[in-house]
């Protein structure tokens, strides 16, 4: 009885983006002004898990985030441009937008970021040691 191949391969770690730990939303006009702000949101804490064949391998990237109302905030749904991308080295293999939503209660909210279908090529022994998972908000500069 033959035993199925085990395809053991380098899962590449979370980083947090410098540029895009946190995104903050500002009402009409009040671009930056601490009195305007609608909401500000941050991811934290983050993990992936991998999985590959011979060609591909998925990596399904988990984070916890917080979302703390402004001083102008209207209580509801909004949409946060989480940007998940996989680099090597300094190369984009991968990149992708998601608009998340989460919602803005007074007190604050805890949310769970999680995006299970990240794939990349799958080299012999999985990706290159130089290859991260970068997590982080859109920001003005990269639209």
């Amino acid at each position: 009885m033959a035993a199925a191949p085990v395809v053991q391969a380098f899962c590449p770690p979370v980083v947090m983006r410098e540029e895009g730990a946190v995104h903050r939303a500002y009402a009409r006009g009040g671009q930056d002004n601490p009195e305007k702000l609608m909401y500000q949101a941050s991811l934290a804490e983050a993990t992936r898990q991998c999985t590959a064949n011979e060609t591909t391998m998925t990596i399904n990237v988990v984070a916890q985030g917080r979302v703390v109302a402004g001083p102008v905030a209207t209580p509801g749904q909004v949409s946060l441009p989480v940007l998940v991308e996989v680099v090597d080295g300094e190369d984009v293999i991968y990149s992708q937008k998601v608009s998340f939503p989460v919602e803005v209660t007074t007190g604050g909210n805890q949310f769970i970021f999680s995006k299970a279908d990240v794939q990349i090529p799958n080299a012999q022994g999985g990706a290159s040691r130089f290859t991260r998972v970068r997590l982080g908000f859109e920001t003005a500069a990269k639209r």
